[in-house]
């Protein structure tokens, strides 16, 4: 089993920043961001694996950036020129067999952060 506890989540203007943290009990394989909005499902943003390898969703090319730090087990994404249209919970998720093809793919999944909240005003 692993943990994970998401925090940082806020509120912010459109074109601001934000930075996000989760902490997980043990290192795996495969970390990755997702976010819901509601009424919507919930999508990938960004996933990583141990090599380095990188998923991003579309949406968020070249405004957010995932990253991890081994030596303590903490995933970071950092959000930059933040939309409307950013604002869901987001939620970290960690697995030791997704496989990278599968990064962004929720129901791949097994272990789930709580969730942390990022409200993006116009």
């Amino acid at each position: 089993v692993v943990q994970l506890a998401e925090s940082g989540g806020g509120s912010v203007q459109a074109g601001g920043s934000l930075r996000i943290a989760c902490t997980v009990s043990r290192y795996t394989k495969y970390m990755a961001w997702f976010r819901q909005a509601p009424g919507k499902e919930r999508e990938g943003v960004t996933g990583i694996k141990d090599d380095g390898s990188i998923r991003y969703a579309d949406s968020v090319k070249g405004r957010f950036t995932i990253s991890k730090d081994n030596a303590v087990n903490i995933l970071w994404l950092q959000m930059n020129s933040l939309k409307p249209e950013d604002t869901a919970t987001y939620y970290c998720a960690a697995d030791e067999r997704v496989g990278y093809a599968s990064l962004l793919v929720p129901r791949n999944w097994r272990f789930w952060g709580q969730g942390t909240q990022v409200t993006v005003s116009s």
